[in-house]
């Protein structure tokens, strides 16, 4: 797994256990829908330390939070 889909799966994960909706988490971060889809739908090769720490300042949690998940154990080396 790279990190991007890390990140897409953490943060519906966290939403589920949030019970937020895209739409919801668009509102409480202060980012754009379109941002969002980006991520959600792997349009987005560069989800930037910002928008995880709006993220993270939405979901009222941490980065180290954020990261503290087995998701980000294993990823694929981003040097190849």
């Amino acid at each position: 797994m790279n990190i991007n889909e890390a990140v897409k799966l953490r943060i519906i994960q966290l939403c589920k256990e949030k019970g937020l909706s895209r739409n919801k988490l668009s509102t409480v971060c202060g980012i754009p829908q379109t941002t969002l889809s980006n991520i959600y739908n792997r349009d987005n090769n560069n989800t930037t330390v910002i928008t995880v720490k709006k993220i993270c300042d939405g979901l009222e949690i941490t980065m180290k939070e954020f990261f503290d998940s087995k998701l980000f154990d294993d990823l694929e080396q981003e040097i190849k």
